[in-house]
């Protein structure tokens, strides 16, 4: 009896030992789940929601990871409900992966091609490093933010001044991330700028004898605590959009992706990303140090139905946390 006993028991350990593994692994595909469903949930709702689920919005392509991580742990646990449960998130999370906003071509004729490009330089501390790139780059409107006063010194000496490069600006001076600044190839004309927490400047330029809206983003990033300030600032961005007429040129960094409601409420305008136009609509831009592996797009040049963009790329400006958006653009005559 005691050695049928003791091959009972033997026998018996393992059995029970991979029970509590199959019920382990439910769990953890569970809580995987229901995390990533939280976030999904909020996107099909078209809201923002509350901490984390914001800062989690801005990496929605990413979620395919875990939830393909809990379909692995509900097979191996031979969890159906889980199995099914995350089939159907991985289905959800993909059709959302696709671009939002209209992408249709306008159909007046050519009236001029410009470059456009935008670049958060992180406290100025890119600045030494943005010279060059937009030395090599030539765009023929620059929005810069985060340029405190050494950073908005140092472009006025590299590209200002009635002989240089870029003799039109505006500003928003200030320390930190308050400064952002706009320099132009073309003349431009003083405008009120969206207010907010850091500088946004506007202008309107003379785009071979067309006047351009010009407006730079830099709405406040959504960290816990500042969720409604960044709302609001993106809200504010949205009515300038809806309010103004004529061609439009958004850009800056604008602290949201389009898996963010607060900032496809700016597109619902009718603005255009103009990634999105030149086939670029997921690149990611923000943070630098893992782009392209991972990454969000939070940096836009956004124009109205006036213009097409023929390319976009993302240079690396070493300093920043934020890789700069180069995009070529087409004026259009409106129907």
């Amino acid at each position: 009896m005691d050695t049928a006993a003791a091959e009972w028991t033997g026998s018996e350990r393992p059995v029970g030992e991979r029970r509590a593994g199959r019920v382990a692994g439910a769990w953890a595909a569970g809580l995987l789940l229901a995390g990533v469903s939280v976030v999904i949930g909020c996107r099909a709702a078209d809201s923002d929601g509350i901490t984390p689920v914001p800062q989690l919005l801005a990496f929605l392509p990413w979620l395919l990871a875990p939830t393909g991580l809990a379909l692995l742990l509900a097979l191996l646990a031979r969890w159906r409900v889980g199995m099914v449960w995350a089939v159907l998130l991985l289905g959800i999370v993909a059709w959302f992966i696709e671009p939002y906003g209209k992408t249709s071509e306008p159909g007046g004729a050519p009236l001029a091609e410009l470059r456009v490009m935008t670049s958060n330089v992180e406290f100025g501390r890119g600045t030494g490093a943005l010279i060059p790139v937009v030395r090599r780059e030539k765009p023929d409107i620059l929005f810069v933010e985060e340029c405190e006063y050494g950073c908005s010194r140092a472009l006025r000496d590299a590209f200002g001044g009635t002989d240089g490069v870029y003799p039109y600006r505006e500003a928003v001076e200030g320390a930190g991330s308050d400064g952002s600044v706009i320099m132009s190839r073309f003349p431009l004309t003083g405008a009120d700028g969206v207010r907010g927490t850091m500088g946004m400047p506007g202008a309107v330029a003379d785009v071979r004898g067309h006047d351009v809206r010009l407006q730079l983003a830099h709405p406040m990033p959504p960290l816990p605590g500042q969720l409604g300030v960044w709302r609001r600032e993106l809200g504010e961005l949205r009515d300038y959009a809806a309010h103004g007429s004529g061609p439009t040129i958004m850009a800056g960094d604008f602290n949201a992706s389009q898996d963010h409601a607060a900032f496809r409420r700016v597109l619902d305008t009718g603005l255009r990303d103009s990634a999105r136009l030149a086939g670029d609509p997921r690149t990611p831009s923000w943070p630098a140090r893992t782009t392209p592996t991972l990454g969000a797009q939070i940096d836009h040049v956004l124009v109205s139905e006036d213009f097409s963009a023929n390319k976009a790329t993302f240079p690396r400006i070493t300093g920043t946390d934020h890789r700069a958006l180069v995009v070529d653009l087409t004026l259009h005559q409106r129907r």
